[in-house]
């Protein structure tokens, strides 16, 4: 995982919520995918947000038309689908060092 730790995986936006808030040091930096059951993308990253406004966020989607309401939620970044890992460590890096680009 080009050094990156991952420290847990949730399947819908209940579970993240949950994970989220019983991790005791956030994670720097969240993947958040769009469409899940229970609690969808937009709504999580909202939620985790509100608890944390600092949360570090990459939404994750096949529907480019979240795009902007990805952005206009809080997230620091956006990645259509299907993704590949070379672009997706790109982001996380830049991210981590807390540089801006341009999405794409």
């Amino acid at each position: 995982m080009e050094g990156h730790e991952i420290v847990g995986k949730a399947l819908n936006g209940e579970q993240a919520l949950e994970l989220y808030k019983s991790i005791n040091n956030a994670p720097d930096i969240i993947l958040m995918d769009h469409r899940m059951p229970s609690k969808d993308g937009l709504e999580t990253t909202k939620e985790i947000l509100y608890i944390n406004p600092h949360s570090k966020i990459i939404f994750i989607s096949a529907d480019d038309g979240v795009r902007e309401n990805a952005l206009k939620v809080g997230a620091v970044d956006f990645l259509q689908k299907p993704i590949d890992f070379k672009t997706l460590f790109k982001r996380i890096e830049n991210i981590s060092k807390n540089h801006t680009w341009e999405t794409i």
